[in-house]
């Protein structure tokens, strides 16, 4: 018997975070699809009682989005793997890193605790929407740039989205204050004292905007 040689693939050229994407905005597709089409007997019928409405529409960043979600989806796995807003991010899934710090109603909520059809009549707000129509940073974005206040920046959407709820009930924040206000946010590479200089000058941005 002979062996026959295998001719080595060409390399690909794309890559994982593209690949992972695609996968799963296929199997988005496919879910919506399945949902959209279904045939005609259960298009007349209601829904079983418990049951969880699946094509809704979401209110975020000042836009009305279409979308289909599990009655078990988290706020957070709509926002990234639904609509691609992946500056919310995912950290401990569990509540306790805050790296997935949304606004809902102008309050800062942890998305990847909230589920999605709970949040249909509210207003969410990531940092996406934060930026103006011009390409204008929001104070608390520029105030971060201007003083560097990050390092691996994994956690600083989630910081940012804390800090621009947090001024809005309080403007002027004492460093204590704001420690205290942003104190549900955790930094993987523990530089906190550069985030709350970044935060006490998005502060002073805030005033000067007001």
């Amino acid at each position: 018997m002979t062996v026959q040689e295998q001719t080595p693939q060409e390399p690909s050229h794309v890559s994982r975070r593209t690949f992972i994407k695609v996968v799963i905005a296929s199997g988005a597709a496919v879910s919506a699809s399945a949902y959209l089409f279904r045939g005609p007997t259960l298009l007349g019928q209601g829904s079983l009682p418990g049951a969880v409405e699946r094509l809704m529409t979401l209110n975020v960043n000042g836009q009305m989005r279409r979308v289909d979600v599990m009655k078990q989806e988290t706020l957070a796995m709509t926002l990234r793997y639904k609509l691609g807003l992946t500056g919310t991010k995912l950290g401990c899934d569990r509540s306790e890193c805050g790296a997935c710090t949304v606004l809902i109603d102008d309050v800062p909520h942890y998305s990847c605790s909230i589920l999605t059809h709970t949040v249909r009549a509210k207003k969410i707000l990531t940092i996406e929407g934060l930026e103006t129509a011009n390409g204008t940073l929001h104070p608390v974005q520029q105030a971060v740039v201007d003083e560097q206040g990050f390092q691996c920046a994994f956690c600083m959407s989630g910081f940012i989205m804390a800090t621009v709820g947090f001024l809005k009930t309080n403007p002027d924040p004492t460093r204590a204050e704001l420690a205290h206000g942003i104190s549900g946010n955790l930094c993987r590479c523990m530089d906190y004292d550069k985030i709350l200089r970044s935060m006490m000058r998005a502060a002073q941005y805030m005033q000067r905007t007001t």
